[in-house]
């Protein structure tokens, strides 16, 4: 029994990596490790995606919806989640094969990003601080772990990211004057074995430097909302974190706070930091620099370079080296008011101006940002780096500009606003295309060695394909409310399938000719 056990768990690893490697399923949250959210599938494309039409629909229950996460599909199975709530779906049929709901005890039911799954095994954290593992199989619990202080009003919404032996996630909380971190879990007991603390805990930590004490740090925020992306030649995960606490009212934190709002690269084998880079010093405007950091191979300045992007909320865009953290890029992807250029390590100068007044000072972009959690994509078919982006102003107020404030300390108005999907070159960094929507609103991306570009249209309810190379729209579907996810794509019996969450409904379309 046991050795028949092992061998069906290798044979469904083996599975999941050939998956992978042949890009006909989506085995985990961004299909593989490097964030790209990119698909080598050429069955579809821009030629005959004029012929997609809906082949099933699936609807969760509406208490627990909306689908925020993206599913994934491994050996023709769905997986898709939302808080307290994993489901098995057929993905040829969007028949439900199994069910499996946590008995929660609390947290915050904001959403959740999905699984990760590793064998037989499938991984999915809770709102009420737990990383609890089932059988992939029937959806029976084989374990579960407590990851956080559910008394601290800490929460979990992240999708794990299998990484070895390793499963590494993150925690989620809002307005907390806690410390953020990651950690990692063995996947066949859930011990943990490493944490790493964003922000400094003792008083020789790295970083402790950048705040003006011991207490200040250890209160310091910086929550790790997103799953990781990893390099496997160099062993080395990106996690990207969260803004410091006190969010607007910040005169107790001085210094750049680190490492809050940044990029880190980290060992996944005990989660020491190798480097880090600062999308946002000091950050005052809410602005988690939590954004996916994309990896791809490329020429930079004439050189082939192992390459790191990130589109980050604060309205900038950087081009890192992924092995040592050094900026080779840094720009605006939407136009920007709050800081004075760049540093010479590529990072934003913040304008002490645009830090939230007391009378109020005018900036972009808003709270919300210039993009935000929805997952960008990078393709190497057009060297484009696609993400979905706002520019929107705020007008900032600080109503507590104490050495202790109480909460945010703090508050923002906002003004008007657009929306726009933006096409970057990443050698340049200038926008090369932008589709500006008419509804408000975020989306998940998808690109496709097809010429295509998936995405949501805002909140009117379409789900959009778009030339990749140039912008234009090529085919849309109504889904009756705004794309709540990223879009996955995979092929089936020869035919290869887009899915797209909905609000409270997983779509699923095929090519009919």
């Amino acid at each position: 029994m046991i050795r028949s056990a092992l061998l069906l768990a290798m044979i469904a690893s083996l599975a999941t990596q050939a998956s992978e490697s042949r890009g006909d399923g989506w085995p985990s949250y961004n299909g593989d490790y490097t964030g790209r959210r990119f698909s080598a599938l050429t069955q579809l494309n821009d030629r005959n995606v004029k012929h997609l039409s809906l082949a099933w629909s699936y609807r969760i229950p509406q208490s627990a919806a909306p689908i925020k996460g993206t599913p994934l599909m491994v050996n023709g199975v769905l997986y898709v989640t939302a808080p307290d709530h994993v489901w098995a779906i057929d993905g040829r049929s969007g028949r439900e094969i199994w069910h499996f709901e946590w008995k929660s005890t609390g947290g915050i039911h904001i959403g959740n990003r999905g699984v990760g799954i590793k064998g037989d095994a499938l991984f999915v954290t809770t709102p009420d601080c737990h990383l609890v593992s089932l059988n992939v199989k029937d959806g029976k619990e084989r374990w579960h772990q407590t990851i956080c202080d559910l008394d601290q009003f800490y929460y979990s919404s992240v999708a794990p990211i299998v990484v070895g032996n390793h499963v590494i996630v993150g925690v989620s909380g809002d307005d907390l004057d806690v410390p953020g971190y990651l950690e990692s879990h063995d996947p066949d007991s859930g011990a943990r074995q490493w944490r790493w603390f964003v922000v400094p805990q003792n008083e020789n930590d790295p970083g402790i430097e950048s705040w003006p004490n011991l207490e200040a740090a250890k209160h310091g925020g910086g929550m790790t909302w997103q799953p990781v992306t990893y390099d496997a030649g160099l062993n080395l995960i990106y996690v990207t974190t969260g803004n410091p606490q006190p969010v607007v009212a910040h005169a107790n934190r001085t210094g750049d706070n680190l490492f809050t709002a940044s990029i880190v690269a980290l060992n996944p084998d005990d989660g020491k930091m190798k480097w880090y880079f600062q999308s946002s010093p000091h950050d005052t405007h809410d602005w988690d620099a939590t954004q996916t950091p994309v990896l791809f191979d490329g020429e930079f300045g004439g050189q082939p370079r192992k390459l790191l992007a990130q589109a980050s909320r604060n309205g900038k865009f950087f081009v890192l080296d992924r092995a040592t953290g050094k900026a080779l890029l840094s720009s605006d992807f939407v136009p920007t008011n709050w800081s004075l250029g760049f540093d010479p390590k590529g990072q934003p100068i913040p304008n002490p101006a645009k830090h939230p007044q007391i009378d109020g000072t005018l900036v972009t972009p808003n709270q919300g940002g210039a993009t935000n959690w929805p997952p960008p994509s990078f393709s190497p078919a057009t060297g484009l780096f696609y993400v979905s982006a706002a520019r929107a102003y705020s007008v900032w107020y600080i109503y507590d500009p104490s050495k202790n404030p109480q909460g945010w300390g703090g508050t923002d108005r906002g003004g008007w606003s657009e929306y726009m999907l933006q096409a970057i070159d990443y050698k340049t960094g200038k926008v090369r295309w932008s589709h500006k929507w008419e509804g408000g609103g975020l989306s998940g991306l998808l690109s496709t060695a097809g010429n295509l570009l998936f995405s949501g249209d805002g909140s009117s309810g379409n789900f959009i394909a778009l030339d990749a190379t140039t912008g234009t729209p090529l085919w849309h579907a109504g889904v009756r409310t705004a794309v709540s996810n990223g879009p996955i794509t995979y092929t089936l019996d020869g035919q290869q399938y887009v899915v797209v969450g909905a609000g409270d409904t997983l779509w699923s379309f095929v090519m009919n000719e």
